[in-house]
């Protein structure tokens, strides 16, 4: 079975989670390729997929967005995961009940046609670097906090539970 792990990044989290997710997989004796979805050139050749995108804006990125959008045909009898990679976990006190609401926003704001088997919201690195003056104000104001707060432990049992369920098929 030849499995794409599937992403699009801002900074490099993204690349980071599609990595482990793919180290994962291929722990439990799956073949994977890791890949950019804006250079993917032949999706016909996966058996299944592992997608994902950075969260901006409660949306994913538009070179995902616009792989889902044209491989739809190919990507509805297969097996799919998606996956996205926003800030839940830099977020404190009231704000931080809010991070995980966001996880039903993005699956909605992709086509009505695609029936992925899962989606998780991970939480990614936020940097000041990568903000606006007005981003990282509106940021402390809501209490964030910058740092890496990628949970590599819930990555990798993801990943198992992923391998387990195509390892029965």
């Amino acid at each position: 079975m030849n499995i794409l792990v599937g992403y699009a990044t801002a900074h490099g989290s993204t690349r980071g989670v599609a990595d482990r997710l793919a180290a994962g997989l291929g722990h439990a004796g799956l073949r994977t390729d890791v890949h950019p979805l804006g250079v993917v050139d032949d999706a016909a050749v996966y058996d299944a997929f592992v997608l994902g995108s950075a969260v901006h804006n409660q949306s994913w990125l538009d070179p995902a967005k616009v792989f889902v959008r044209d491989n739809l045909e190919l990507l509805g009898p297969r097996p799919v995961w998606l996956f996205s990679v926003g800030m839940p976990g830099a977020l404190r006190g009231p704000w931080k009940r809010l991070g995980p609401m966001e996880g039903p926003v993005i699956v909605r704001s992709l086509p009505t046609d695609l029936s992925p088997r899962g989606h998780r919201l991970f939480s990614g690195v936020i940097r000041a670097s990568q903000l606006p003056l007005g981003g990282r104000i509106r940021f402390r104001l809501v209490g964030g906090r910058y740092g890496d707060y990628r949970d590599w432990d819930a990555i990798d049992g993801w990943a198992a539970e992923i391998a387990s369920e195509l390892l029965r098929t």
